[in-house]
């Protein structure tokens, strides 16, 4: 049995009489790519803050990493990645100031700091660009410089909140084998996307409609039991009620 890195069980959170997670369950393992996904206002987003240590639950028992979502929030922000649409990096510095300065953020010494920069800037063809601004850079390099940094300190999860978002085809290819290779090497990925193309890429889809967990399977389950040849009819399907 792997080993389980997210455990949800009867996850409720409400703002006012308004439920934006009812009573969500579901757990998500070590090296495992798993899809969330959901329409806008779905409650994502909401969920993924509460996983990331970033808000409280109303209720409901939420384990991830290990540490317990009510009372180890700093422990569980040690123990992740995070990368978002917009991809999390400052603009006005350059590539190497930014890997250093979230190295200092998750923790690392000034040694691992030095070490990894090195690594990363070769393992991404950057080295000859390290002084270059963020700004500077085409979207694509952008996104793949922030993922690294996301995983910079090896966390247990990185959480990927619509990572893609506006990038061609191409790059969206090679940011995912990036995805691959993470989950190869032991890291949990947790991510949400608009395009349903690449919620098949995942090992498993949790798809949300209103507040709820409206199905969780592998994308060829999911296929087979709504009895559709592609994710999105899946989507609709339920999205449609």
């Amino acid at each position: 049995m792997s080993e389980i890195v997210i455990k949800v069980k009867d996850l409720v959170k409400k703002f006012g009489n308004f439920v934006a997670n009812d009573h969500l369950c579901f757990e998500v393992y070590k090296g495992e790519i798993f899809g969330f996904l959901g329409a806008n206002g779905a409650g994502k987003t909401t969920a993924i803050k509460i996983l990331c240590g970033l808000s409280k639950p109303t209720s409901g028992e939420i384990n991830v990493a290990g540490f317990d979502a009510y009372h180890e929030t700093e422990k569980i922000k040690k123990s992740i990645g995070y990368m978002s649409q917009k991809f999390s990096l400052y603009e006005d510095l350059t590539i190497t100031e930014n890997i250093r300065f979230y190295g200092g953020i998750y923790g690392l010494s000034a040694k691992e700091i030095k070490l990894r920069t090195a690594d990363l800037l070769e393992k991404l063809n950057l080295t000859e660009a390290k002084d270059k601004l963020i700004k500077d850079l085409p979207l694509g390099w952008r996104q793949k410089l922030a993922f690294s940094v996301a995983i910079l300190h090896q966390p247990k999860i990185v959480f990927l909140d619509e990572p893609t978002g506006g990038v061609d085809p191409i790059t969206r290819r090679q940011f995912w084998n990036m995805i691959y290779e993470a989950a190869h090497n032991g890291i949990t990925v947790f991510v949400t996307t608009h395009y349903m193309d690449e919620a098949e890429y995942c090992n498993r889809v949790s798809i949300m409609v209103d507040g709820k967990i409206a199905a969780l399977d592998t994308p060829e389950n999911l296929m087979k039991t709504f009895q559709v040849e592609n994710m999105e009819k899946v989507f609709l399907k339920l999205a449609r009620g």
